[in-house]
């Protein structure tokens, strides 16, 4: 595609998302952007330390976390040499970052100030998503092979540690966990499981899985997000392209909605009671939450090819998303503003 088409095309589609939005100011501002020279390959999940004003980000192609300042879109720390990092979370509790890595399926566990290691935790396969288990003090790793047909007792599972490292339990799975969103109030987590091509529910306090809902409408159920208020389950597909909203009392399906395609990340803001899907179709799509279960998309904003992992941080109302350097496309965080 030449520039001036390009250029056409994405006039035209910040001017579609305006009118898409017609209550008057725009959902979503892009504030600025963070450069990530250097970082080459495919980008994938973050964390935050809000205190600190600091993002992490799992650089998988570039093998290595990247510590940036969020006020001035400094590096302050680049870790490397990791085995493909996928997952990451920072704990404010004992100020420490674990990261989870594919190749090896290892998690390095950081000391938050110096970056000092301070354990590594090894797993059979493919390190992935973690979480903080608020309810249990513990962090939850999910790894797994993705082969299809090697499942097994301890080849899929949800890891759970203490902040220093040690493992203090398993939840086995059937197949290789992707998204998981765990219950504030409640026990349960909800683990998305593309391979079997269903969504495990696992209760978290005695640490089995207790529940299995097939997903049928669509394929390859990647991101999650979870209304746990509503009890409402949002699920990311991508084939074909689809959001789902799913009753977690029940299971059943109660929305479809299109979404842009190759999502890898999407959030709920439970504030303004929207959801942003992030799709590496190269858009970032807004969708408010009306009553009853009507999903409308109020906007759509061009990002960047490959551009399809990111966080909504609520404390700071800031949505961050990932653009990977393809070609002439260099790697930088898109900055938006969700007031």
């Amino acid at each position: 595609m030449n520039c001036f088409h390009r250029g056409v095309s994405v006039a035209s589609t910040v001017l579609f998302a305006a009118c898409l939005y017609v209550q008057g100011a725009e959902p979503l501002k892009l504030a600025k952007h963070i450069d990530l020279t250097g970082v080459e390959g495919r980008i994938d999940h973050f964390s935050v330390d809000v205190k600190g004003n600091r993002l992490f980000m799992s650089a998988l192609g570039n093998h290595s976390l990247e510590v940036l300042d969020i006020g001035s879109g400094r590096r302050l720390r680049s870790i490397d040499d990791l085995a493909e990092p996928q997952g990451v979370y920072y704990d404010p509790s004992s100020n420490r970052i674990f990261v989870a890595c594919a190749k090896d399926g290892s998690t390095h566990i950081y000391e938050g100030s110096t970056y000092r290691t301070v354990m590594t935790v090894k797993f059979p396969a493919n390190a992935d998503n973690v979480r903080y288990d608020a309810r249990h003090h513990r962090i939850v790793v999910g790894f797994g092979s993705v082969a299809l047909g090697v499942v097994g007792l301890g080849s899929s599972a949800l890891a759970l540690l203490d902040a220093d490292g040690k493992k203090t339990g398993e939840i086995s799975l059937a197949g290789h966990p992707e998204s998981f969103q765990l219950e504030k109030t409640g026990t349960r987590a909800f683990i998305n499981v593309p391979m079997k091509e269903e969504i495990q529910i696992a209760d978290m306090a005695s640490n089995k899985v207790v529940g299995r809902w097939p997903v049928t409408s669509a394929q390859k159920n990647y991101p999650m997000a979870l209304d746990e208020d509503r009890h409402r389950l949002f699920v990311g597909c991508r084939a074909p392209a689809r959001m789902l909203v799913l009753d977690t009392e029940s299971g059943a399906t109660r929305a479809t909605v299109d979404t842009v395609g190759d999502t890898d990340d999407l959030f709920y803001d439970a504030e303004k009671r929207r959801i942003y899907v992030i799709g590496g179709e190269g858009f970032l799509d807004v969708f408010d939450q009306r009553d009853g279960d009507r999903y409308n998309r109020i906007a759509r904003y061009p990002t960047a090819p490959g551009a399809r992992t990111g966080l909504f941080v609520p404390a700071l109302n800031t949505l961050f998303i990932a653009v990977p350097h393809r070609g002439e496309q260099h790697a930088e965080i898109l900055v938006y503003d969700t007031q």
